[in-house]
């Protein structure tokens, strides 16, 4: 990948298991190494990624890589920037996945010229599907960003904002595949409660998302007016659409992404 030949994760989790497997999906031509504190998991990544390397020290990890991916939850942080402060240099880049936590406080934990990026997944990236966005931290270059881009784009899409729209970020895309679940599993119960074996209306629930979101995606067109096609005078649809408007489910939806938007600022301590 361009001139970057080792990637190093801090954590072992889903989603750096997600990006590895992005990386081995296309052959993008670099070496991995992964620091897990977890025996059973480091186990686990070496059967299923058997080319890379797996350590238990974090250290060890950031010395080696060329681009240092933290991959570990914000509580853990400041246990981590401890141990690869002193063998983070500027010219090593910096990725975070870590929620809430901005660039302005990794780099204060670093040495001074530390390039930094930050980034926010979401877990259908680890089937290839996921949706990223990217922003740079202070020092972190045009190139940076690009090479951030490449990384997550080998996971789904990816797109860069501006750092002060990652909270945002944070409570729709990275949280919504939960609100997606969610709303699967109310349109499966439904389909049970009107009469459908339950193996039925969970794969007619999955898949009637699954093409509504593609015809969105694939098709380009507003929402609103994919909506409209499928609502027929006097017919079943606008009779439910009427029924979730009086249940505010547009305002449900929307108060969940500020929660959780909300959630975002208050562990990054704003």
């Amino acid at each position: 990948m361009s001139n970057v030949h080792k990637i190093a994760f801090i954590g072992g989790g889903n989603m750096a298991e997600a990006i590895m497997r992005g990386l081995s999906r296309e052959d993008a031509g670099v070496e991995i190494c992964v620091a897990e504190i977890s025996p059973k998991r480091r186990d686990e990544i070496a059967a299923k990624f058997p080319r890379a390397r797996v350590v238990a020290d974090a250290a060890e990890a950031a010395e080696w890589g060329e681009v240092i991916i933290l991959a570990i939850k914000p509580q853990q942080a400041a246990g981590a920037f401890d141990l690869i402060e002193p063998v983070v240099t500027p010219d090593r880049l910096v990725i975070s996945i870590m929620a809430g936590i901005p660039t302005s406080k990794i780099e204060a934990h670093l040495v001074p010229g530390c390039r930094v990026i930050r980034a926010m997944p979401n877990t259908p990236a680890l089937i290839g599907a996921g949706a990223t966005a990217v922003c740079s931290g202070r020092k972190a270059s045009p190139g940076d960003l690009d090479l951030a881009l490449r990384i997550f784009t080998l996971t789904g899409v990816a797109v860069a904002v501006e750092e002060k729209l990652m909270d945002a970020v944070t409570g729709l895309s990275g949280s919504g595949p939960a609100y997606v679940f969610t709303f699967i599993e109310a349109l499966s119960d439904a389909g049970v409660k009107n009469g459908l074996p339950r193996d039925v209306a969970a794969r007619l629930a999955a898949q009637t998302v699954l093409g509504a979101a593609r015809m969105v995606v694939e098709t380009g067109e507003h929402p609103a007016l994919l909506k409209e096609k499928v609502s027929s005078p006097g017919g079943t649809t606008i009779a439910a659409l009427h029924t979730l408007e009086n249940r505010c489910f547009r305002g449900a939806v929307m108060d969940a992404v500020e929660v959780a938007c909300l959630k975002s600022k208050e562990l990054a301590g704003n």
